[in-house]
């Protein structure tokens, strides 16, 4: 039996909560085999980012082709990818390998309000990566920047949803969390098919939020390359992080990261 074997380009979160480190703590967890390829190395912890070391362009590109050439990678996921030369690298080395399911989380902006993509990339995103992706996954200030459309209703979420599907997405996650109903989540999906569905959690009062939109990625991208559908994928993720987020560490002053052995510890083998 072939151990489904994926691959997260991000960066490194020094605090450990976010990007990299979460990818692979995630992917460990779901029964994957995790790679990466770092975009940068962030100096960051709970209370926020305090500067960002972007690896050699040359770098990231060698770092993606050598996994290219040696791994069965069953999916990819990408995170922060810097700015707009970055984008476009991953972009054209990853048009090669169309088979190869694509998670895309736009990664924009950190917990704690710093800009982790500069403006100009947003144009390169939208052009090149987005076509490509098997599923994207923006959180409502991320999909208004990429659509365009101003999120207030549900309505709004399907519209952005549509607009995202129509720039090339096959499917879409527009998440909720950002929204302002004080006692539920609500996440909508956009499949490939015209079929939608629409996901409720519990919101959950708590700081320990560092890196849930990049464990709920790498969760997704674990779950495809296990053979899940787009759909089953994203129902195993909500649920991964809705426990990572209600059993929180308490580490750190600031915005915490969440528990990635929450969900094995309530006996979720699956």
């Amino acid at each position: 039996m072939t151990i489904p074997q994926v691959c997260t380009i991000a960066g490194s979160d020094s605090g450990g909560g976010a990007g990299i480190q979460a990818d692979i703590k995630t992917f460990q967890e779901r029964r994957v085999y995790g790679t990466s390829v770092i975009t940068a190395v962030t100096v960051q912890n709970t209370l926020g980012v305090q500067n960002v070391y972007p690896v050699p362009l040359i770098g990231v590109k060698q770092q993606l082709e050598a996994l290219l050439s040696d791994f069965e990678l069953s999916a990819i996921k990408t995170g922060m990818l810097v700015d707009a030369s970055y984008i476009q690298t991953v972009s054209d080395i990853l048009k090669g390998y169309p088979d190869i399911p694509l998670i895309v989380d736009p990664v924009m902006i950190a917990k704690g309000g710093a800009s982790l993509m500069a403006e100009e990339a947003l144009e390169v995103l939208k052009t090149e990566l987005l076509p490509l992706a098997t599923i994207v996954t923006p959180n409502l200030p991320e999909a208004e920047a990429l659509s365009g459309v101003t999120i207030t209703t549900e309505a709004d979420m399907e519209k952005a949803a549509e607009r995202l599907q129509a720039m090339g997405c096959r499917n879409v996650l527009v998440k909720g969390g950002h929204g302002s109903n004080p006692t539920v989540t609500v996440d909508y999906i956009l499949l490939e098919n015209g079929e939608e569905a629409w996901l409720h959690g519990e919101r959950i009062e708590t700081k320990d939020t560092h890196g849930t939109g990049c464990t709920l990625g790498a969760c997704i991208t674990a779950e495809i390359a296990k053979g899940h559908s787009i759909q089953e994928a994203v129902v195993i993720a909500k649920a991964f992080i809705q426990s990572a987020i209600a059993n929180g560490l308490g580490i750190g002053h600031g915005h915490g990261p969440t528990n990635h052995w929450a969900y094995r510890e309530e006996d979720n083998n699956d």
